[in-house]
C-alpha cells in the first residue's frame, strides 16, 4: 500500500502544479472565460488537497 500512497500522493502534487500554472497563466489572459477558470483554479487549489487528506482519513478509518 505504500507504493500507491505514494503514486497518489504524486498524483496530486502535479495536480496542483498543474492547477498553479494554470491559475498563473489564466491571471495574465484577456478572454471572456479567463475570469471563470481563474476562480475554478484557485477553488480546485483548495478542495483537492481536502478532498485527498478525506480519502486518507477514510482509508485510515476502514483499515482498522
Amino acid at each position: 500500500m505504500k507504493k500507491a500512497k505514494r503514486i497518489l500522493a504524486l498524483l496530486g502534487a502535479l495536480l496542483l502544479l498543474g492547477l498553479y500554472v494554470l491559475t498563473f497563466v489564466t491571471a495574465l489572459l484577456d478572454s471572456p472565460q479567463a475570469g471563470d477558470w481563474f476562480k475554478a483554479s484557485i477553488a480546485c487549489t483548495f478542495f483537492i488537497p481536502v478532498f485527498l487528506y478525506a480519502c486518507i482519513l477514510v482509508y485510515r478509518w476502514l483499515k482498522k
